[in-house]
């Protein structure tokens, strides 16, 4: 599933040459994950502003209105003046005066929302509920240890759910644990105001390292010009179970939480 490094190369990828850009048509294929919530053609003769980003979702603004996209489990966008004629797993296209946006997700788990503002009920369901943007300044701290101290569950499951900081997908954290030092399984409750810095730090410097690398590509994912990532390729403890661990040699371990696999060295991940 591409995660929040992976939908940040995304939007570096396209926003930049989108902006300004005046839509010219919007075409549907098979449903996705929700409904556009707009007859494609209300669409036609806005103008795309800017394309931000909100944990996994995408927003791209327009002189009025905006959409809200999300790659889903195997989606990938593709932006360009020359795209081939749609396939089977095309399921969104937006042309506009500076090129073709086009979501392709063979799983259709993504979707494309347009919703007025980010006030709407549709918007506030789908963004008012996620934590703290890590690679933003508002990455706080004290607000982190806090959400932290407030759950019992293991901290691998905390920073998976996304409530706390958004965008710690499976890969991410558990190569944040390893570089903080932290054992997966420890309840976030007891983590301490040290330990929890330590983790801060490593939560951004992980995703900052993974979006310099364009991001995992472990299935489905490459970015917008249809390129891999090559972050998992230098990844500490991630799918690297049984080899010696990069720093003391232990072998890696492999455990299940929450039904997703987490890896981690016994020995630099002691408590």
């Amino acid at each position: 599933m591409p995660e929040l490094p992976e939908v940040e190369v995304t939007r570096l990828g396209f926003a930049e040459r989108i902006a300004g850009a005046r839509i010219e048509a919007v075409r549907l294929g098979k449903p996705l994950r929700w409904a556009l919530a707009a007859e494609p053609a209300t669409l036609v003769g806005r103008t795309v502003r800017a394309v931000r980003r909100r944990g996994k979702y995408l927003l791209v603004d327009m002189d009025s209105g905006l959409l809200l996209m999300h790659l889903g489990m195997s989606g990938s966008l593709r932006f360009d003046t020359r795209l081939p004629a749609p396939g089977s797993h095309d399921h969104f296209e937006m042309v506009t005066s500076r090129g073709t946006l086009r979501l392709n997700d063979p799983r259709r788990f993504g979707a494309v929302v347009y919703v007025e503002d980010e006030t709407t009920p549709l918007a506030i369901k789908l963004l008012g509920r996620l934590g703290m943007e890590p690679l933003d300044a508002s990455f706080d701290l004290d607000r982190f240890h806090a959400g932290l101290r407030r759950r019992k569950a293991s901290i691998k499951q905390v920073l998976l759910a996304g409530d706390v900081v958004v965008g710690v997908g499976n890969i991410y954290a558990s190569e944040a644990l390893f570089l903080a030092g932290i054992r997966p399984s420890l309840s976030a409750s007891r983590i301490s105001r040290p330990r929890a810095a330590r983790l801060h730090a490593a939560v951004r410097e992980i995703l900052e390292r993974a979006v310099e690398r364009g991001g995992s590509t472990l299935r489905d994912f490459s970015n917008i010009d249809g390129q891999s990532g090559y972050f998992q390729l230098e990844a500490t403890v991630y799918g690297r179970t049984g080899e010696p661990c990069r720093v003391c040699a232990t072998p890696v371990r492999q455990v299940r939480q929450g039904q997703r696999s987490t890896y981690f060295c016994p020995n630099c991940q002691k408590y």
